[in-house]
């Protein structure tokens, strides 16, 4: 049985949500933990950024870990050898732990982490008493609450968290990854399809009794806190345009019916966003079923499972149906799609460089790969064009969730490569002795690039990986590079071209390259090779986001423009067959534009 530490907070007990909570008006984002790190002394700052920007908070090592041993010594009595010893440990938990604003860590993880690294170091730990007062004294303020329901709560340190370039983060992420593959217990008849769920209430979704939540649905919850440090859940939905049928068909059509539509719409995407901000992936094929008036193939004609009076009552099926054959509707609902799902991509990959848990990135995989089968399996009664525009939008979202990841996987393994000096001093040395000038005379003719432009990239890449860049300076000079492409294009409707024309030569160009290091068989053939992967995907991402910019759109309606062409048109086609052919067809659409 766990007891709080001394210092606790009093009826600090907090209910494990099992359903997901309505997002935080601004007011109450700003959590009011108030921890801090003793204070600075003249000496060399180390600036430690948090999950709010806007809270910097400023840790000073040595007089910090310093005053805390003074703190130990002089309330247990501390021998000099022991201060030593405690030393190193006060150390560790600097470099690898730091204070972020509304996330928590479970104590037991906290002390298992450091048993680990004693047992790792040859030290001798500390027991868990004495542990809690280390953490205090370095990390003054820190407040612990009890997470969990009765008979199954834990004690948390509430403001803390792993630092994301920790080693400590791959620790448990076998453990994670099992818990998020599980599905939560109970699921059925327990939310309510088009509103945001309610933490605070009892009531379910449906209007039955309470759920009370499973040992199994509670693991799933709180090991996936750990992951939502990596999101950012301050983003909301954008506001959506409003539905107007302007010469469009409007028979059997009432403005009532347009306004249910609307406004449960909106409190559909807006339960999704939800879901999918507390990592509750599976959650989304139900709320879809749902909205969509899921109907079994089996059942009888007009019944359907998740029959809901309140939906009913706002927007008949009937007339659901009625809507779903309307052009307007379906450019409307399109444009809403593009809208959420951008919003759910920057929430889950809000950067594609920083470094992600593998548990988490192949939870975000696993679910991508879901969403097409859950959709088509929820709208079986719906009208086919609707179908398709709806498969078009996921579509996109899946494959921008693939990609990013991909990316992201891409950025940490050549992170490895860019910090190693003996391989950039190989890769540099094998640069060298590229025959540009052939590689120039051959590319010419393809391309038609400008000699003069090709030569100053070549000299700007040798510099920069001479300097040894790091991973983020690289991914500053490629945006430069796309600038200075681009610029003479902007603000003209030429520009998506110019942009498709680009990625092709810069792919082309790259990869005469690295035909090149392979005829010499270079040393460094598979970092160039690793390197080269990674430019050319955020070459593409970046791309894609200046063409989204130029043309008013977001970059998931970019890639959507593809999607709903290959639906419509092929449709018809084995599953199978259409992902092969979608990497085809994509860039026989480039080359048209040459």
């Amino acid at each position: 049985m766990q007891t709080p530490e001394a210092g606790a907070d009093s009826n600090a007990t907090v209910p494990l949500q099992t359903t997901v909570p309505v997002q935080p008006t601004s007011s109450t984002q700003q959590v009011s933990v108030q921890q801090q790190v003793h204070p600075v002394c003249v000496c060399t700052v180390q600036q430690v950024q948090h999950v709010y920007p806007a809270q910097v908070q400023y840790v000073e090592e040595n007089s910090g870990i310093e005053m805390a041993i003074e703190t130990l010594q002089k309330s247990e009595g501390l021998s000099s050898q022991r201060s030593s010893l405690l030393n190193s440990h006060l150390q560790w938990l600097l470099d690898n732990y730091e204070t972020a604003e509304g996330v928590s860590l479970p104590r037991s993880t906290l002390y298992n982490h450091y048993l680990r690294h004693c047992q790792e170091q040859k030290l001798d730990p500390v027991n868990a008493a004495s542990f809690g007062k280390l953490i205090r004294s370095i990390f003054m303020g820190l407040r612990t609450r009890r997470l969990g329901t009765r008979g199954n709560s834990k004690y948390h340190y509430y403001g803390i968290r792993v630092k994301p370039d920790s080693p400590l983060n791959r620790l448990q992420e076998d453990m994670q990854y099992m818990a998020l593959r599980q599905q939560p217990v109970q699921q059925k008849q327990r939310f309510k399809p088009v509103q945001k769920f309610d933490a605070g209430s009892g009531e379910n979704y449906s209007g039955g009794g309470q759920h009370q939540p499973g040992a199994a649905e509670q693991t799933v919850i709180a090991q996936s806190q750990h992951h939502q440090q990596f999101l950012d859940a301050s983003r909301a939905l954008p506001d959506f345009v409003e539905l107007d049928l302007g010469h469009s068909n409007t028979e059997n059509i009432s403005p009532e019916d347009v306004k249910g539509l609307q406004s449960l719409y909106r409190e559909h995407c807006e339960a999704i966003l939800d879901v999918v901000v507390n990592l509750q992936f599976s959650l989304i094929e139900k709320l879809w079923q749902t909205f969509w008036r899921y109907s079994p193939p089996d059942s009888v004609e007009g019944a359907t499972v998740t029959e809901n009076s309140e939906i009913e009552a706002r927007l008949p099926r009937s007339q659901l149906m009625v809507l779903c054959r309307n052009d307007a509707v379906l450019k409307w609902m399109s444009t809403c799609d593009h809208l959420m799902y951008q919003a759910l991509v920057e929430i889950l990959i809000p950067d594609v460089l920083r470094p992600i848990p593998s548990a988490l990135t192949q939870a975000i995989r696993n679910f991508a790969k879901s969403l097409e089968g859950w959709l088509n399996n929820a709208m079986n009664a719906i009208p086919q064009r609707m179908i398709q525009t709806k498969i078009a939008a996921v579509s996109a979202f899946a494959q921008t969730l693939r990609r990013y990841t991909s990316l992201n996987h891409l950025a940490q393994a050549a992170r490895a490569v860019l910090q190693n000096t003996s391989q950039i001093n190989q890769m540099l040395s094998d640069l060298n002795r590229v025959d540009f000038a052939n590689v120039q005379e051959q590319a010419s003719w393809v391309c038609q690039c400008e000699e003069g432009v090709v030569q100053h990239l070549e000299q700007d890449f040798k510099a920069t990986l001479q300097q040894q860049s790091s991973l983020e300076q690289w991914a500053a000079w490629l945006e430069n590079v796309v600038t200075q492409v681009l610029k003479p294009y902007e603000h003209r409707p030429s520009f998506p071209r110019a942009a498709r024309q680009f990625l092709l030569k810069w792919s082309f160009y790259s990869s005469m390259v690295i035909r090149d290091l392979t005829l010499r068989s270079a040393a460094s053939f598979g970092s160039f090779h690793l390197i080269r992967l990674l430019y050319d995907e955020y070459m593409f991402y970046l791309v894609e986001h200046r063409v989204a910019q130029a043309t008013g759109e977001t970059p998931i309606g970019v890639m959507g423009e593809f999607d709903s062409l290959n639906t419509l048109s092929l449709s018809n086609l084995d599953k199978g067959m259409w992902h092969n052919l979608y990497a085809g067809f994509y860039h026989c659409q480039l080359l048209c534009d040459l």
